[in-house]
């Protein structure tokens, strides 16, 4: 299936990466028939999905069930009046029927938005007045079919709600009977055009309400690098990605370039709190080769006894999402013998920097520039930062001929005027937003970053997260990694706070692990603060601690720093 898209799909440096790396797009790509239905047509057997939730059920779908099962559902969609551009949200958890629903939507040209069953009714009003959602198909779990319930009221575009299942409420429509009773599908191949509206994602909101990010229907085809060339996948890989559907690294690892590129996705539903030894478990049972997760996955996993699991099939490994301290890719390898490859991306793009199969990852570093971004670091004044030296990181394109940043001896790769493939199209109905982000010929990610003489791009902070302290601009992530390095640390956050001599000083908000919790005290934050001024330049150490039982997150997990800020204003 690669070769359909790459007109070169081996390469033996990373120099022969940046310089070969093409992909060719189809008119009218759909990801529906030019992949699922592709597949069923030439190797129909060919195991598509694995699906196994905690306890024990287990589900195997080859590519001649995928097209089968997505053309019913494409069918039930169109019964129900659902169109090319009409917007359908799914909350849907890990169950399989996600797959299956995201597939038939693409057929039809309908934008599918995937949700986090976390969201509250107040979030399932915004987005369907954001949005003009007008189907909602949602796990049979009585909180979110609640919350849906409460929203509807107020949505007055929302003409559908559809559960898969178990429970099915009086006034809901049940997805499985509806499948059962739809025509047969005629194809639509060839309907949408590659800059219709695909899919659209709500951010995660660390500071500010969600925006909502548009792709095409050429994003798919952006995923083949991050799953052949990050994630390292082929025709025998079986891939496990931890990731709810609700955000953007579901489409990332477990389905588009995973697809594409041969290997089997496998799905791991599990229900309520995360469990390592769970997780360690089914990568023993299954024989997963290849395994993404966030960085506070491996966390918790290598406090395990790995030991006591066989990861001899486990091959490869990823982590993306979060920055990762350096001190558990150390441990990781020590404990498994293999590597952890990082990689750095947005909701608004696909993956820009990373470690490739032909580039020694360095611990911590984001890795390097791909072939499909010319990337560069600016200052203040949009001029170029030196190597060490902050900056933001933007992605050039719009002005032709303009050069990014690449290692030494890799020549320089140059901006184009067109959208590089993988670039969201913009935060829909709001260009204005957009403007922000997106002008001079330039994507700026607000992201605060620098690269090092070999090239390597190493995570700073968010913009809006970088604290000035007596003419010092320390970014959280460093001293962040610092701390996690002391074994009573099990989570920190690192903020500023107004200091009238100083303008602002560090401060650090912390989680202790077992056995630390009733140690917290002066001792303890002396103790802490020691060590950070051992591991990092001693004007960066937290004259502020403070313990906490747990952290503001957003509801993907990540940490709301503006809200610690926000507090400490108060």
């Amino acid at each position: 299936m690669i070769e359909r898209f790459l007109k070169q799909t081996e390469f033996s440096s990373y120099e022969d990466f940046m310089k070969n790396y093409q992909i060719t797009i189809p008119e009218h790509f759909n990801f529906g028939y030019d992949v699922v239905d592709a597949y069923a047509e030439t190797e129909p057997t060919k195991e598509a999905l694995v699906w196994l939730n905690d306890r024990g059920d287990i589900k195997h779908i080859n590519y001649g069930e995928y097209k089968e099962l997505s053309d019913k559902a494409a069918s039930y969609f169109l019964t129900l009046g659902i169109r090319r551009g009409d917007s359908v949200m799914l909350i849907l958890k890990r169950r399989v029927e996600w797959w299956i629903i995201m597939v038939a939507l693409h057929k039809i040209g309908a934008v599918a938005i995937p949700a986090t069953h976390l969201l509250t009714d107040k979030d399932i009003i915004y987005r369907c007045h954001e949005a003009d959602i007008k189907a909602i198909v949602a796990v049979g779990n009585d909180e979110v079919l609640r919350n849906i319930y409460a929203a509807r009221g107020f949505c007055s575009s929302l003409k559908h709600c559809i559960s898969i299942g178990p429970e099915v409420p009086h006034g809901w429509q049940n997805f499985w009977q509806g499948l059962m009773m739809a025509p047969a599908f005629k194809s639509q191949k060839g309907l949408n055009n590659n800059e219709d509206n695909f899919l659209l994602y709500f951010t995660s909101g660390t500071s500010g309400e969600p925006k909502m990010v548009m792709h095409d229907y050429t994003y798919p085809l952006a995923h083949i690098l991050t799953a052949g060339y990050w994630h390292n996948l082929h025709e025998d890989s079986v891939h496990l990605t931890v990731a709810d559907t609700g955000w953007g690294k579901a489409v990332w690892g477990k389905f588009y370039g995973q697809m594409i590129c041969g290997a089997t996705v496998f799905i791991y539903d599990f229900r309520g709190k995360f469990s390592p030894q769970n997780l360690l478990r089914v990568i023993q049972d299954n024989k997963i080769t290849s395994f993404c997760a966030p960085p506070t996955v491996y966390r918790y996993m290598i406090r395990e006894d790995l030991s006591k699991y066989n990861l001899s099939h486990l091959k490869y490994c990823t982590t993306a999402g979060e920055p990762l301290n350096p001190t558990v890719f150390v441990d990781w390898k020590q404990k498994t013998g293999i590597d952890i490859y990082e990689a750095y991306g947005q909701t608004e793009t696909t993956l820009v920097l990373g470690t490739y199969p032909y580039v020694n990852p360095k611990p911590g570093a984001m890795g390097l520039p791909n072939p499909q971004y010319v990337v560069d670091v600016l200052n203040e004044k949009g001029e170029r930062c030196k190597p060490g030296e902050h900056g933001q990181l933007v992605i050039r394109y719009g002005i032709a001929g303009q050069e990014g940043i690449t290692p030494p001896g890799i020549p320089p790769r140059k901006s184009t005027a067109e959208k590089p493939l993988g670039l969201f199209k913009g935060y829909y109905r709001y260009p204005d937003l957009t403007k922000e982000v997106h002008h001079n010929g330039l994507y700026y990610t607000k992201d605060v970053v620098y690269y090092d003489e070999q090239g390597y791009f190493w995570f700073v902070s968010r913009a809006d997260d970088v604290i000035k302290s007596s003419g010092y601009r320390v970014g959280p992530f460093e001293v962040e990694s610092a701390l996690m390095g002391h074994p009573a640390v099990v989570e920190c956050a690192i903020t500023g706070v107004p200091d009238p001599i100083r303008g602002q000083v560090v401060k650090a908000t912390i989680v202790l692990g077992k056995g630390w919790k009733e140690k917290a005290g002066p001792a303890l934050i002396s103790e802490l603060q020691d060590y950070v001024k051992k591991q990092t330049a001693p004007y960066k150490y937290p004259r502020v601690i403070e313990f906490v039982d747990e952290l503001p997150k957003t509801i993907s997990g990540k940490i709301r720093r503006v809200e610690i800020r926000d507090a400490d204003k108060e």
